[in-house]
This record gives C-alpha cells, structure tokens and sequence, in this order.
C-alpha cells in the first residue's frame, strides 16, 4: 500500500515541543487523579496554542508537538500556558501539580495525516531538553526572528552540542520580562487577571517552573508491570518490532526484513541488554502497534518500531524508541538514504539505541560498532535475506530456492559466512529428511560449507550450528554437543539458538539440560514457536513429566496446524502427541491422532519419525517406537 505521505513536499515551520517532567512521580502518589490533570493540563495547552494560531499534533507517547508560522507565536503560546498552569496549580490543595518544559525551533518538517516529523522536530524536542525551570528553550533561527518589541528576557546558554546533528546549535533561555505581560493572540480577548496575576508571580519569585505535560492517548497509554506475561527482567529490556513497508514496492519487504534481524542481532549482542527473539516480534508484522500490549505480552520495557518508503530516488527510514512503562518515547528520527545505505541506517539506530539506555546498561561503550550483519555488500546481504525466508519454509522446494539464492549471496561477497552457514544447513536438512541420492554425500559438504563458515568468522554462531547437527546425524554426538555449547557462549540470548541446542540434548540424551534452556528461550521468546513447544514437550515426556508433556505437545499440534505448515511438520507433532496419548494409556485418543497423521501423510511410519528425529539412547529409541506402534502408527 502507498505511504499517505508520498511525495508530500517539505516546508519550513516553527515548532513547538513540549514534554513531560516527572509524571511517573505523580502517577506513584494517585494514578487517576494525576492522568486526569495532565489531561486537562494538555487540553489548556492546546487551547492556548490554537488561540495563537497554531495547531496541535499528537505524535508521540509523552510529547505534545505543535506547529507555527510565527515565531513569536509560538513563544507567546509556550509562556501563556505555563502563567496559566502556575496559576491553576496554586489552588490545588494536593501535591499532583503538573509541570512542563518546552523548546522551540526553526526546521524544515512534513505533516500528514495529523503528524508532524522531520529534523524541526527532534531539534524542538532536544532543545526542549535543554530547558531550565521557568523558561522555555529556543533556537538561535528562533531568536533572531523575534521582534525586539517582544517582551522576552532571553539568555544565552551558548551552542550546544545536540545528539543527532551534526553541528552545535546555540540556544536560548526564554522568560517573560519582569513587569510585563503576555502579548494577546490577535484572535482572542484578553485572558483576564488571573492570568496577569500568575504572570507577576512567575517573574517574581525567580523559581523555574517547567509544565510538566503527558499525552495520555490510549495508543500510547503506559503498561503495566503487574499486567506482563512474564517476569521484567532486571537490566532494560527491548522488542524491535517489525518494519513495516509503506509503498508498493514489494522488494522493500526484504531490506524490512533484514533491517529487523539485523537491529534484533546487533541488540542482542550487547552486554546487558535483554532482547526479544526475532520470532515474537515478527507476530505482530502487518498490525496495529499498541505499545502497551506489546510491552506486555512479551515483557519488556522498551518498544523499536520503524518503517520503510520510498522518498524520490532514496528511500525514507523512521524509528522510533519507546519506554513503554513511562508511556514516552526516547528517541525518534528519520532517514533519507539510498538503499545501499541500509548499513549506515541500521548502525545510527543501533548506535542511538544504546545511547538512549546507556545509562541503564552495566557495560559496553555507547558508540561501538554493534553490527552483526557480517557485510557492507548490499547485493549480498538482500540475496541471503530472500534466502532465509526460503529456507524457513523446510520444504524441498523453498530450499531448492534457497540454494540458489545462498549461492548468489556468497559469490557477491565471497568472505561472508551467512550465506556458506545457510548452504551447510541446507545440506544437512536435506540428509536429515532423505531428500538427496546419497545422505552421506550430503552431510560430507554440509560439513565442508560449514567448516568454511566458521574459518570466515568464528564469532558467527551459523558455522557451529550447522556442524553440530551434522555430527549428530554422523552419531558423533560429544563433538555436536561441544559445538552447540559453543554457540550458546557466542549468543547467550539468540532464543532460537537455545531452542535449537536444547533439540539436539534431547536426541543426546540431555533431556534435563535441555529444558532448563527450552525455559531460556521462552522467556526470550514468548510467541513460541511450534518446533520449540513439541521440543519441550518431547524433553518433559522424556524425563517422565507425562502430564505436562501432554500439554505441550497438544499446543505444539495446534500451533502447527494455526500456522498451516507443511506435512512433514505437522505429522512430527502429532506423532510426539500420539506417544504422549500411549504412554498415559489413552488408545482412544492416541488412535485418533494416528488417524490424522495417515491422512496427512498415508505412507509416514515409525521408522520414518525416528530416522528424521533419532535418539541415541538405545533403550529411550525402543520405548519410544514401543509407543508410537501402541499408538497404532504402522512400523
């Protein structure tokens, strides 16, 4: 679908930001009384700078952004309501007294569909950071186009280094001058004495006042640690959701795609930083965000979203970070690049991301390089993107494709290990399932590819999965169970990897280790996965857990059959089902899911299920073929 703001021009306005100033303290000492004055506190606001003229956005969790021809406007806006709030707040008997800051800038924006982004806004919204108690913040192009007829007392805080430009701004401390009043809007009457009054108090007693001001839309409406999931963790902990494509451009999916894997990898590299595996965020790809249920569902404190367009000949990149708990968000910023710039944009966000949460963070240097994508060959990263997709398919046909595609990616950039990671596991899924004319051949350049891998970056776990799972379908398993160890030092919070290693304990005969990482990698991954359930599953009925087995393996079930996988997927499920029926001594049921898997696959035995998933335990791999036959599955 189109993007409503393609090919909008840019202008040049006055902006007005304003935010919130310690609204989590208020919302601690009486959370209904102090959400209905910030909202009447938001209303005056707007009010106000209506009657001079310009026009409220709402754009953000915690930020009132506003528009202005005049510059003079806009400050007389920003000084009248906070004379009116001190007033207001004067007759409150209570402490719930709101309070805001504002900065004010000069920048070039586009507005659609009732927003307003663009460099004027984050440079109004980081001089508004700058403010001290009392006065509003303005910009030096702010300055100049006041008249000196305005009764402003503005002091100079000097340039200012500000995060996202490149060159210092010089900034200004705006007050109402001492004895003065407010100029009127030319469309509204005088706002009477009490305004007049506040004013003389605000000037006299020489105290800051900031306005504190929240925007408590339901959209950005602040989660709940009471209501998560799951357990917040300790450190800061984030969910990069998908970026969503804004154009018709089907191919942008791909760079959409790899710019969210690479954000979440990146992420999930950094010391102390709790991220949400890739997986769950994807389920909320192509809907509506609300940041307090996402916050919620996958217990986190912080939301990354962004999307893609395309903008003339470049394309147009927006994130956004989220403090879903403050209801606020930290950083926003927008970026107009050509394609192949897609690295530069993927290391700014990474880069401002852990600035934003440095201070949360126990270790790691806020400006390091945290990319994980292993290249700066475009060509070779959007092929190996494609290929990942085809690959997550596990059918003989998306494979195929990605063959082709894996090896399209390694001949653009021949030292990547990606792409070399991603044939080796081809190689081993298709002497896994017995899809190739000789599984030895098979697994003999799947250990190749993957050995390969690993001499291209050895810090990149793809290497040492792939040879993992090929030395277990050579019944080595001490060396495949080293090497998945290996992984999980590389990438402690890559939950998929977790999941993968615990599946292969499982055929080992760890199955007690392998639940304790299954529980990882749930926490890591909330939407979980059909394979990581019947894992799990298959690990608690291996160790006698039968009841709770049976649970999971009937989620596992329905997942599959939800996500309409394909048929050699789903009759893994059911099968695991079915032994869980027989080992609880329920023919009945265990039957009937024999049924289903016959009609799925009418030609799937026993001796099929455990070629595919073997356990080396001679005496576990008898009893669990004992089970599958009482199921009634043909040998």
């Amino acid at each position: 679908m189109a993007s409503k703001t393609s090919g909008l021009p840019h202008k040049l306005a006055v902006i007005l930001h304003a935010d919130v100033v310690g609204s989590t303290e208020l919302v601690q000492r009486d959370e209904r009384l102090a959400h209905q004055r910030i909202n009447d506190a938001f209303g005056r606001f707007s009010k106000t700078i209506v009657s001079y003229g310009g026009r409220a956005h709402e754009v953000r969790g915690d930020a009132l952004v506003a528009e202005f021809e005049r510059a003079s406007d806009a400050v007389c806006a920003a000084l009248a309501f906070q004379v009116d709030n001190v007033a207001i707040n004067i007759e409150l008997a209570d402490s719930i007294r709101p309070k805001a800051r504002v900065g004010i800038s000069l920048g070039e924006v586009v507005v659609a569909d009732g927003t307003v982004t663009g460099a004027g806004v984050v440079m109004a919204q980081r001089v508004e950071q700058l403010a001290d108690p009392g006065c509003v913040c303005i910009t030096g192009a702010i300055h100049e186009a006041l008249p000196q007829r305005m009764p402003f007392d503005q002091t100079s805080l000097g340039e200012q280094s500000v995060k996202g430009f490149d060159e210092p701004v010089r900034v200004y401390a705006v007050c109402l001058r001492e004895g003065a009043e407010i100029p009127e809007p030319d469309r509204k009457a005088s706002t009477g004495k009490r305004i007049a009054m506040a004013a003389a108090l605000f000037v006299a007693t020489g105290v800051g006042l900031f306005v504190w001001f929240e925007l408590w839309a339901p959209q950005f409406e602040p989660a709940t640690v009471t209501e998560m999931a799951q357990p917040l963790p300790d450190g800061p902990s984030i969910a990069v959701l998908p970026f969503n494509n804004y154009s018709d451009d089907t191919d942008l999916d791909y760079i959409a795609s790899g710019l969210t894997e690479d954000l979440t990898t990146s992420l999930s590299k950094v010391p102390g930083l709790f991220v949400i595996a890739r997986n769950s965020a994807a389920t909320y790809k192509g809907k509506p965000v609300v940041v307090k249920q996402v916050a919620e569902d996958l217990g986190v404190r912080y939301v990354l979203e962004g999307s893609i367009q395309k903008a003339g000949d470049n394309l147009r990149f927006n994130t956004q970070l989220i403090d879903a708990l403050g209801g606020h968000h930290l950083w926003a910023s927008r970026f107009d690049r050509p394609a192949r710039d897609v690295f530069a944009v993927q290391d700014e966000i990474t880069k401002n991301v852990i600035v934003e949460l440095q201070s949360k963070l126990t270790k790691g240097d806020p400006q390091a390089h945290y990319a994980a994508r292993g290249t700066d060959n475009f060509d070779a990263w959007i092929l190996r993107v494609e290929a990942l997709g085809e690959l997550y398919k596990w059918s003989r046909e998306g494979h195929a494709r990605a063959w082709e595609l894996y090896q399209a990616s390694h001949k653009a950039d021949p030292k990547w290990a990606r792409p070399v990671g991603g044939l080796a596991l081809i190689r081993w899924y298709e002497a896994k399932r017995g899809w190739s004319d000789s599984r030895e051949k098979s697994i003999q350049e799947g250990i190749a590819f993957a050995e390969q891998a690993i001499d291209l970056n050895p810090n990149d776990i793809i290497g040492y999965q792939a040879l993992a799972n090929l030395y277990f379908l050579r019944d080595e398993p001490e060396k495949a169970i080293a090497l998945r160890r290996t992984t999980i030092e590389l990438a402690p919070n890559d939950a998929n990897n977790l999941a993968g290693t615990a599946n292969r304990l499982n055929e080992f005969g760890g199955a007690k280790e392998a639940i304790e990482l299954y529980e990882r990698a749930a926490r890591l991954n909330p939407k979980i996965p059909w394979w990581h359930k019947s894992g799990y599953g298959l690990a608690l009925h291996l160790v006698g857990r039968k009841e709770e087995a049976l649970h999971w393996a009937q989620d596992a079930v329905a997942t599959a059959e939800k996500s309409n996988l394909g048929a050699g997927i789903r009759t893994i499920a059911y099968s695991r089902l079915a032994a869980v029926y027989a080992d609880l001594n329920q023919p009945e049921n265990a039957n009937a899911v024999v049924v289903k898997i016959l009609q799925i696959n009418p030609k799937f035995t026993t001796a099929k299920y455990q070629k595919a998933n073997p356990l080396l335990d001679t005496k576990k791999l008898a009893w669990y073929k004992h089970l599958l036959v009482n199921a009634g599955l043909p040998e």
